[in-house]
């Protein structure tokens, strides 16, 4: 053959290979678009029936037990969005004025008080709005979860995993129940592994900066995700060194960064509880909240300020730096005399994370303790454990990184209390995702195909 039309040839063969890649890439970001744009359709189709729960105007004033069918807990962030608005500072999460606070974190506070600035604070149309972010953060989760699985597990899987995100049940009802920092922690968490999966190579120090300034923003968030960090962190230098790509450099410009943006914070909550407070100071409480003398609920939220009078009484008379450090000693006491007790609370608690039972047999109600609610919890964990499985045996280094917010998030709330799916939730990205290796791994085998030609 001519070597000149052998040439042309393979020139042709490469530009072809290179339009049929951009082809490729075109498809690729028009679904990750339908995703999200069919799951915020969703998510908001849902919310024109749901916001009504968060208007009602009671629930800003303290009203003992019910009043209109809600409870008055719930709101401490709005409260403190409020009072960042109104020029209070972050302060007063109760119903009454109790000054500055070590509660929660200020990054989805000071979101909200911008929600507050435009729209009003406590408004219906600041409720719109909020819910609105919500159900946007939620639906921008189908990307990360989209990437994450198609980076472990091949795009076959990474597709499912977007839609079944898209459509899980528990990520529609949440976006619409919950003015809370849990749909942009589970945002942060699931955007926080998918960078640790490309960090495993690169020493590129703008990359790691970029990677210490969004632990810090997840960690002003929820604190609880740094239960994962040491792990997410010695994934990355185990393999690093097993490549011989490892640099000390990129690493401690990220560790600095990351001291940096949350030292005020930290500095913040210490000055004003007068001992050392590491993002929030709440935790005794909380272990009291979980580990009441009535459990017939896995909260007794009857243990808060927020709907206790005489506890909100008693926190505005002591000051919250006061009341936190008397339920800590109150925390530990119940643990050193009640040991045996306190662990099989602990083991029910692990029980409702992945099933959500928490009586046998599950009530016949449709609250967060009943049995729809536990069919649905158990199918999923059922199906991320049969997907678990299948990975470990054809993915197992893949899996490894991914094990991590399963095995470490829910650790502080075996230790502490649960809720309707609110604490599990960060992490549910990953359930599915393992939950939608679970179903391939079954029609495979249904099928008589072998399942890892998946991958």
């Amino acid at each position: 053959m001519d070597p000149l039309l052998a040439g042309k040839d393979e020139v042709s063969t490469g530009a072809e290979a290179e339009s049929r890649a951009q082809a490729e890439r075109r498809r690729e970001v028009a679904s990750l678009w339908m995703m999200v744009a069919v799951a915020l359709i969703v998510r908001l189709v849902v919310m024109r029936f749901a916001y009504l729960n968060l208007l009602d105007p009671a629930r800003d004033h303290y009203i003992p037990g019910w009043e209109n069918g809600h409870y008055t807990f719930g709101r401490e962030y709005e409260r403190i969005a409020k009072s960042i608005v109104t020029g209070q500072g972050f302060s007063s999460p109760y119903p009454y004025p109790t000054g500055p606070t070590a509660l929660v974190g200020p990054v989805y506070a000071y979101l909200l008080a911008g929600v507050f600035k435009l729209f009003g604070a406590l408004t219906t149309a600041s409720t719109f709005a909020a819910l609105t972010l919500n159900n946007l953060i939620s639906s921008l989760i189908c990307i990360p979860v989209f990437f994450i699985a198609r980076r472990s597990f091949g795009p076959k899987i990474a597709v499912w995993s977007g839609w079944a995100w898209a459509f899980y049940p528990h990520s529609i009802a949440g976006s619409n129940a919950w003015i809370w920092d849990t749909v942009l922690a589970t945002l942060l968490l699931t955007l926080l592994l998918l960078y640790t999966l490309n960090l495993e190579r690169s020493t590129s120090y703008m990359a790691w900066i970029g990677y210490g300034l969004l632990w810090a923003i997840a960690a002003l968030t929820t604190a609880n995700v740094l239960s994962v960090l040491p792990f997410f962190g010695a994934w990355i230098f185990l393999r690093q060194w097993q490549t011989r790509t490892l640099r000390l450099g990129p690493i401690v410009a990220a560790s600095l960064v990351f001291l940096i943006a949350i030292a005020p914070w930290i500095w913040r909550c210490s000055h004003a509880y007068g001992r050392f407070v590491a993002f929030r100071g709440n935790l005794g409480l909380e272990v009291l909240v979980g580990n009441s003398n009535d459990t017939s609920y896995p909260s007794n939220w009857n243990e808060t300020p927020g709907s206790n009078l005489a506890e909100l009484q008693k926190f505005q008379r002591l000051g919250e730096p006061a009341y936190m450090a008397e339920k800590q000693r109150e925390a530990l006491r119940l643990i050193e005399d009640r040991p045996l007790w306190y662990a099989g609370q602990t083991l029910r608690r692990v029980l409702y994370t992945w099933t959500n039972v928490w009586d046998f047999p599950p009530r016949w109600t449709f609250d967060e303790v009943g049995l729809p609610n536990a069919l649905i919890y158990t199918l999923f964990s059922v199906l991320a454990f049969i997907g678990l499985r299948w990975a470990i045996r054809n993915r197992r280094e893949e899996t490894v990184p991914l094990l991590f917010p399963l095995i470490f998030f829910p650790i502080i709330y075996y230790l502490t209390h649960q809720d309707d799916g609110r604490f599990r939730h960060p992490i549910d990205p990953v359930v599915i995702i393992f939950a939608v290796c679970g179903v391939y791994s079954l029609l495979s085998k249904r099928a008589g195909a072998p399942s890892q030609r998946a991958v």
